[in-house]
């Protein structure tokens, strides 16, 4: 793949859409379902204009840092002294009874539909599958016809879920990498994974403590500008992610916990440093959807079955639905409340990020029907979630 071709499209893409974003918020098309669309156009299945490995270093790269800018904004969202607070009602139904049934519903049914896949697989597809994406249902979060206590869950539930389901998903790598120390017994491998859960958290934590802190003091004092303010997000993300991987935690949970405990408490400061984090991670989220449009999906196109079509409807529906209506009983909402927030629990660029590292990981030859199945899931949720946000949002304010 030529930079420069694909740089100028990027940037065109960007600058397009964007020209129309606001504009796109009022009808049922997202930028998401722009990207995917170009990537299916351009790609091998339609003109074939650029070629890129699906496991190639690039691709891992920009998956791995807009994971990490991700994990680290979302996280930042959810002051944590204000944790249990703003967890309380809903968003905790949903997190902490909705996403544990959801993954149980998703491997139970994967084990029926997928008997010849190993059981680490099944576990692995119902977990990438698991987390939400509140970008694909934009308008669900900004419409002013659903009530805001609904619009601030689907915005919770989708920023801390992907955090949730990180750790078993690095479980379940770690097996399918290192499977003969499992069934050994050894301590080796529980060693490393303890180091990977604990010290991650740690690290994190600690420079999300200390770079926010100082931060907060340096802006106060007028010795930061606005400009590197914004920067800090990024910095501050990386930072911990290369801390804890050089002491052997894992990156990823360093840097959701580093937003989590993110020591900036200046309202204007903390703001500056998550906004340049949403647009940050906005821009390489829509790369990744182009990429997922135009090498994910040729890629595992050849894989699709009627299986895998039904698993991946199951997955939007059911699998998903049913979990939300039970962890939402005696919640006093009433079934048109339960079935919206059900149907609007898309999966994005979660679940495309752990697919592309868990690529990157392990490799593709032999695991292709698995990632075909997450990827086909992905691509409808894509389109029928951007098609429905803005009509049913609608039909949720006359009802």
């Amino acid at each position: 793949m030529h930079d420069h071709p694909a740089l100028i499209l990027m940037a065109l893409l960007i600058f397009g859409f964007g020209l129309f974003s606001q504009k796109a918020e009022h009808f049922p098309i997202t930028g998401p379902m722009v990207f995917v669309a170009t990537g299916l156009i351009l790609g091998p299945l339609g003109l074939d204009f650029f070629s890129l490995h699906v496991s190639s270093d690039t691709v891992k790269i920009v998956a791995e840092i807009t994971l990490i800018l991700i994990l680290f904004t979302d996280a930042s969202m959810i002051q944590f002294n204000k944790l249990i607070k703003v967890l309380a009602g809903l968003p905790a139904r949903l997190l902490l009874i909705g996403l544990p049934l959801s993954i149980a519903f998703g491997g139970g049914v994967a084990l029926w539909f997928f008997p010849q896949l190993d059981l680490v697989w099944i576990v692995l597809i119902a977990l990438m599958l698991a987390p939400t994406d509140a970008a694909l249902g934009q308008a669900v979060i900004k419409s002013p016809d659903v009530p805001l206590n609904i619009r601030e869950s689907v915005s919770i539930e989708s920023g801390l879920n992907d955090g949730i389901v990180l750790p078993p998903i690095i479980v379940a790598m770690a097996i399918v990498t290192d499977g003969t120390q499992v069934l050994d017994g050894t301590n080796n491998w529980l060693a490393f994974m303890a180091k990977q859960l604990i010290l991650g958290p740690i690290i994190g934590g600690l420079v999300g403590l200390a770079g926010g802190f100082l931060v907060d003091k340096a802006a106060s004092n007028g010795w930061m500008e606005g400009a590197f303010q914004r920067l800090s997000a990024i910095s501050l993300a990386l930072m911990a992610y290369a801390a804890a991987e050089l002491f052997h935690g894992n990156g990823f949970i360093a840097a959701f916990f580093a937003g989590l405990l993110l020591g900036a408490k200046t309202p204007a400061v903390r703001e500056r440093i998550q906004e340049f984090g949403e647009a940050e991670g906005q821009l390489l989220s829509l790369f990744v959807f182009l990429i997922f449009g135009m090498l994910l999906v040729p890629f595992v196109l050849p894989y699709w079955d009627l299986s895998a079509l039904i698993y991946a409807l199951l997955s939007l529906t059911v699998i998903r639905m049913l979990p939300v209506a039970i962890s939402m009983i005696g919640s006093g909402h009433d079934l048109k409340t339960v079935g919206f927030v059900g149907w609007f629990g898309p999966r994005g660029i979660a679940s495309i990020l752990y697919l592309l590292m868990l690529i990157g990981t392990v490799g593709v030859s032999g695991y292709e029907y698995a990632y075909g199945v997450v990827t086909l899931t992905i691509l409808l949720s894509t389109f029928l979630h951007g098609i429905s946000a803005v009509p049913l949002c609608q039909r949720f304010k006359q009802s």
